[in-house]
């Protein structure tokens, strides 16, 4: 589900969280995870962060509709590559996907995740890589 009317968080608001946020938020992630299972192939390893790559991507954000702070996983899409995934069961009732800039994404990424590279999994669909993406399970503290 694409929400426009809803703005991705802001590093005040995520700086907001709570202890009890941090556990939601990885309960959605893993539900969101396995959702995105459903239709993408999960690679094992992790892989250097996308910002500093030449390579373009589309970021996202799957935040949680109740409270859009609770940031569930940060996606880098390359190009157009799935576009037809169909984005309204894997997010499901509970939660949005929002759009990022690239500056947006990294400073949300070292805000829930300061740990500097190797926090992003591969993600495939028929061998083809698509992208990558970073889960609330995997957050090690906020800065």
């Amino acid at each position: 589900m694409l929400a426009l009317s809803v703005k991705p968080p802001t590093i005040e608001e995520v700086k907001k969280l709570t202890v009890t946020d941090i556990p939601i938020m990885s309960a959605l992630a893993d539900f969101f995870r396995d959702s995105l299972k459903k239709h993408v192939k999960i690679d094992p390893y992790t892989v250097p962060d996308p910002f500093a790559n030449t390579e373009e991507y589309d970021y996202l954000a799957i935040v949680d509709k109740e409270k859009p702070a609770r940031i569930v996983a940060i996606m880098a899409l390359i190009g157009d590559q799935f576009p037809k995934l169909p984005w309204d069961n894997i997010v499901g009732r509970r939660l949005i996907k929002l759009p990022l800039s690239k500056q947006d994404a990294s400073t949300l990424k070292y805000e829930l995740m300061p740990k500097d590279t190797n926090n992003f999994y591969p993600f495939r669909q028929s061998g083809k890589i698509g992208g990558c993406v970073m889960f609330a399970f995997q957050i090690c503290g906020q800065r």
